[in-house]
């Protein structure tokens, strides 16, 4: 989204290097545990020279890794977004460069005759010594940014709720380096209330006049009302003025899938392809996550339950587990089971509402339990049942689905499949009283993106989202 600077070319290159160190470096680990470290046995001996020519194989392995950690784009820069988010990506780059280097190791045994065991072992320490150091440089690019000017100077094109999402990203990212200077808009709507007046500086027929009285290094359109013409023109002004131009889609707005064209004899008919979770194989996959990780999760987590228990009856009365209908897969309601964080009559005044910061309703411990999500382990049966998924959009409750499925476009679509524990908007920051409009379309997003892998990135996260846990 942005121009590239000496920073960028300094921080791929260093990753570069980096990387073939930690990869070489995992592979004589590698060498060192098979063969000297004394935890296995030896039965064939131990091969000479040793160190020269598994040294020869680890700077093969680097070579190969390199090759793959180029192909996935793992040295683009900057880098956007979590380390969390990297680490899938990563794991399965140095994955598919171990096979890649066994399958060529052997392709030329005789000329290079490598341990079976050796390359198995090494994929685990070049993935941890590749995580370590990829984390390392991560936060040393972060925080350089973070304490660095913004040198990529924005012109957002419209001035609606799109506009502002797009302002948010720029300030969240701080590895861009971008900073919104300027907003314009493109009709006479009402501008979005998080959108400073002060930054609304004309319409777009201003940004000719914009351009040449101001520095500006890219624009961004989210208005749709410009049309194709006027579209084009603005596009051929950033042209002419060597600016960056892009546009956020108006399909943004409806929805955030990929398009699927089929043919109805010679008529081209446009729909939403199908998402990941309309495939069986799929669904057993994430059936099969579920039990195994509900499983685990519900042993590992009764010694913690059963204090919290305690702790819940010391601190007011009522009973230990809360229990509530909402609203799960195809909009089938089910029971859903929450250690009790509020007192008994909670909602006996105001009926059904979202909890808020500070909330007088909830108990001493509550507001704890809340905080580290402790009080969703129950919810581990719901997964174990089938109800409820480990991963998926939270589960409402029926109230407040009729009341969003009529006023929120594609509200519904959210209900395709099983309700989760923990969701993409969730850790996100999105609970509790927030906008739900932003929630759909980051659960619509999960959906359209459905992976193991994902799932895998939003349980890690899960463990270290505190944004509005009230």
């Amino acid at each position: 989204m942005r121009k590239k600077d000496t920073s960028d070319v300094l921080a791929a290159t260093t990753a570069v290097i980096v990387d073939a160190l930690a990869v070489f470096g995992g592979f004589m680990l590698a060498t060192w545990i098979r063969f000297d470290s004394g935890w296995l046995a030896i039965p064939y001996g131990r091969p000479e020279p040793l160190y020269l020519t598994y040294a020869m194989g680890g700077a093969f392995a680097a070579v190969v890794l390199l090759l793959v950690f180029r192909s996935l784009g793992l040295f683009v820069r900057p880098q956007i977004g979590s380390f969390l988010n990297k680490i899938p990506r990563l794991v399965k780059a140095v994955g598919v460069g171990t096979i890649l280097t066994a399958v060529l190791a052997f392709a030329v045994q005789k000329e290079a005759d490598l341990s079976r065991l050796v390359i198995g072992i090494a994929f685990l320490t070049m993935a941890f010594f590749v995580l370590l150091e990829r984390y390392i440089l991560f936060r040393i690019e972060w925080n350089l940014a973070r304490h660095s000017t913004a040198t990529n100077r924005v012109i957002i094109l419209g001035t609606d709720s799109v506009a502002s999402h797009v302002q948010r990203t720029l300030k969240k990212e701080p590895m861009l380096r971008s900073k919104a200077v300027a907003f314009l808009r493109t009709d006479e709507s009402a501008p979005d209330k998080s959108i400073p007046a002060d930054q609304i500086l004309g319409g777009a027929r201003d940004l000719g006049s914009f351009i040449t009285r101001n520095e500006v290094d890219q624009v961004i359109v989210t208005g749709s009302s410009l049309g194709y013409e006027g579209i084009v023109d603005i596009m051929l002004l950033c042209e002419r003025n060597l600016i960056t131009f892009n546009m956020v889609p108006d399909l943004f707005r409806i929805m955030t899938s990929n398009m699927d064209v089929q043919s109805l004899d010679d008529i081209p008919l446009l729909g939403i392809s199908r998402w990941p979770l309309d495939f069986f194989w799929n669904r057993v996959a994430k059936r099969v996550e579920d039990v195994a990780g509900a499983a685990v999760g519900l042993v590992l987590a009764s010694p913690v339950m059963g204090l919290v228990a305690l702790l819940i009856k010391l601190d007011s009365p009522g009973p230990v587990l809360f229990r509530q209908e909402r609203c799960g897969e195809h909009g089938k309601p089910f029971t859903l089971y929450k250690l009790r964080t509020m007192r008994m009559d909670a909602e006996a005044e105001t009926g059904p509402v979202f909890t808020a910061e500070n909330d007088p309703r909830r108990t001493r411990i509550g507001g704890w339990l809340r905080k580290w999500n402790i009080d969703e382990l129950p919810q581990l049966w719901n997964v174990l049942q089938g109800s409820m998924s480990l991963v998926g959009p939270r589960p409402e409750r029926p109230s407040f689905v009729e009341q969003f499925k009529e006023e929120i476009d594609r509200y519904m679509w959210r209900h395709v499949s099983k309700p989760g524990l923990t969701g993409w908007a969730q850790v996100s920051g999105l609970r509790g009283n927030t906008s739900i409009e932003e929630r759909i379309k980051y659960d619509l997003y999960y959906l359209e993106n459905w992976s193991l892998a994902f799932d895998f990135k939003i349980l890690l996260k899960t463990f270290f989202a505190r944004e509005n846990a009230y």
